[in-house]
Formats: structure tokens, sequence, C-alpha cells
């Protein structure tokens, strides 16, 4: 766990910092798309992390949404015509 440094800067309001660690770039990279599929956000940062893990941090704007939201009910429901035919077994 990290220490919280005396001196560090704060995002401005209306947004946060997200760091994500994660084993490999490609995972946090796939973690950070979906944030930007919900929060606007600001280019990520990579670093590398230890053990040759990576390390992203993003900011977003929680006040702003990137992409209209969708409802559970909407994105629970099959995709249309994706069933067995009649004619099928």
């Amino acid at each position: 766990m990290e220490t919280p440094i005396a001196n560090e800067s704060f995002p401005p309001a209306g947004h946060t910092e997200i760091r994500i660690v994660a084993a490999s770039p490609e995972a946090a990279r796939a973690v950070a798309e979906v944030i930007r599929r919900s929060f606007a956000g600001t280019e990520q940062r990579s670093y590398p992390g230890p053990d040759g893990s990576t390390r992203l941090h993003l900011t977003v704007d929680v006040e702003s949404a990137a992409e209209p939201s969708r409802s559970w009910l909407t994105t629970s429901r099959p995709l249309t015509g994706a069933g067995t035919h009649v004619d099928e077994v």
C-alpha cells in the first residue's frame, strides 16, 4: 500500500485519479478501457511496476459521462435473432 505524500497534488474538483496495477500492460489497458466507457478522461500514463507489473494512471471527469449509459435491463437482454430458429433442434 502506498503511503500518502504530504505535498501530493489532487485532481481538480469533479475529477478522480485512478491507479491500476496489473501483471501485464494488456490487462491494465482493458480495465482502463472499461472505465473510459463510463467517464470522460485524460490521457492515461503508464509506468513499470515492481516484478514486471504495469501501473496505469488516468484522471476521469466524474461529472461527465463518456457514453450514454444503458440500464441493466437493456444490457442483459439477449440479442434479437440470436436464439434458435423454429426449424432447429
